[in-house]
């Protein structure tokens, strides 16, 4: 195994969870329908349990996501993470409202009461994926951040924030927020797909169907326009020689020069648009799957799209020379061989998570199901 090879592996691999946890936003973009899907206790109450039973899937995901990006491209970490802190602690801190509503909603001496607590879940449901949008956008947009290589030699950080901001500055490319809104409805699409999905009960499935074509229809008006704009922008490109370089329509070059990726973005797109099909039209209850594979298959082929054929994953505006690539943010050879080693767990890592879902979902929740368990949120 070359190194390159093995950088290309981490790169495919961190990719792979960026789709996997997009996918389980479905719980996040359920959660902010809670109140509008919902027209009573007995309703809310059965939302809140069937994304219940997932919400610890999607957190551990993205703490997942995380840890392969320290351990395989610690440089990114360190940059990002510790200088666009902001857009990442608003993030992490609405996953922690979350948690803290799914635990203690339903305790005995809830002062809050249990409404206070839905209101988290909202809030988490909304500001997560629209916050996460944002910080993916900056992958393809830039960010602002320098990196002296050199300061290590007289124990200076390697990299630095040039915005005073620390990732607000995001905010200011409106392309950033397209694709936070994109990736919000998406959610909120894998959301009413999941329930209609999960929940047997004859009053909430028509309201399930208009959701996901409410909110599908918002996905694709931002979506698509994203996607052509993606095709036609500048990318950031590493020469032979190492220099960073801008080139026009990069990301388009890398889905040609790349059949195999644009093979895989195509059969995601296709296969959102059928499970779309398949329950707004012909009412199928099975629309997640459809849409959850083809979520994966999408994000997975843009991550790829934006980290190989020589391309800064993370392009830095405050000094081009600066950008990042899996060439030069990557941990040692001895690092990412050995990590590659302990990746051969994964398969039976994912066979668990495979048998635990469904256990979970047999069977599926209804008002009766729900009075007779033993555990409630």
């Amino acid at each position: 195994m070359t190194y390159l090879f093995l950088q290309q592996y981490w790169w495919f691999l961190v990719s792979l969870l960026a789709g996997l946890f997009v996918f389980l936003t479905f719980v996040q973009g359920a959660n902010s329908q809670i109140f509008s899907l919902g027209r009573d206790e007995a309703e809310r109450s059965l939302i809140v349990n069937a994304t219940g039973r997932k919400w610890e899937f999607t957190f551990t995901t993205l703490v997942t996501f995380g840890g392969a990006f320290f351990a395989s491209f610690p440089l990114f970490y360190s940059t990002s993470f510790g200088g666009a802190y902001w857009v990442w602690m608003l993030i992490l801190f609405s996953f922690i409202l979350q948690a803290v509503a799914y635990e203690f909603q339903s305790k005995p001496g809830n002062v809050f009461g249990t409404g206070c607590y839905r209101r988290f879940l909202v809030i988490n449901g909304i500001f997560g994926p629209f916050l996460v949008g944002v910080a993916v956008g900056t992958f393809f947009n830039g960010a602002e951040f320098t990196v002296t290589r050199d300061a290590m030699a007289i124990g200076a950080p390697i990299s630095s924030w040039a915005s005073p901001w620390h990732g607000f500055e995001a905010v200011l490319n409106p392309w950033n927020l397209v694709l936070g809104f994109a990736v919000l409805m998406l959610s909120r699409t894998l959301g009413a797909l999941y329930l209609q999905n999960n929940i047997n009960d004859e009053a909430l499935q028509p309201r399930f169907r208009r959701a996901v074509l409410v909110n599908a229809a918002l996905f694709l008006l931002s979506f698509l326009p994203f996607v052509a704009y993606l095709l036609t922008a500048q990318g950031w490109a590493v020469g032979e020689d190492g220099t960073i370089m801008l080139e026009e329509y990069k990301y388009l070059h890398n889905l040609l020069a790349l059949p195999l990726v644009l093979v895989l973005f195509l059969l995601g797109v296709v296969a959102v648009l059928v499970g779309l099909f398949s329950a707004i039209v012909r009412q199928s209850r099975c629309g997640i799957w459809y849409a959850g594979t083809g979520t994966v298959l999408t994000v997975l082929a843009l991550f790829l799209t934006a980290g190989l054929n020589n391309t800064c994953y993370y392009p830095s505006l405050a000094d081009i020379q600066s950008s990042l690539h899996i060439g030069n943010s990557s941990s040692s050879e001895f690092t990412l061989y050995v990590m590659t080693l302990v990746s051969a767990l994964i398969p039976f890592v994912l066979a668990y998570i495979v048998w635990a879902w469904r256990s979970i979902d047999i069977p599926g929740l209804s008002r009766s199901e729900l009075e007779k368990s033993e555990h409630k949120y």
